[in-house]
């Protein structure tokens, strides 16, 4: 399965951004899917996941209310809808598959099988 995220770029705070995820060479309907981030000298940072067949999403705490994670199984890809940016989202966010992760273990970034390339999200102040 390969992974293609896009859509980061240069924003003020307050603005607003969206991810794309394309996935290929798998069936994307059968896949959990998320978005982690990571900056620099720190740890993988979950951010959300959204479920396959119900659609059920979680977050993670310093994004709850401001990021929507959707997917479109017609067009094999995940987005991550981002409102409110803070200086402090500024970070490269990757997209991630996995068929077979259960629902505890979806914070755990070595529990996902597949990771895309990863885009530059920068957000000023």
């Amino acid at each position: 399965v390969q992974l293609q995220a896009s859509g980061g770029g240069l924003v003020q705070a307050g603005d607003s951004l969206r991810l794309s995820c394309v996935a290929s060479g798998g069936t994307f309907s059968s896949f959990r899917m998320g978005w982690f981030r990571q900056s620099p000298g720190k740890e993988r940072e979950f951010v959300a996941a959204i479920d396959r067949g119900t659609g059920a999403t979680y977050y993670a705490d310093s994004v709850k209310g401001r990021f929507t994670i959707s997917r479109d199984n017609a067009k094999n890809t995940l987005y991550l809808q981002m409102n409110s940016l803070r200086p402090e989202d500024t970070t490269v966010y990757y997209c991630v598959a996995s068929s077979r992760i259960i629902l505890s273990s979806i914070r755990g970034p070595t529990n996902w099988h597949y990771w895309g390339q990863g885009t530059l999200v920068t957000v000023s102040s």
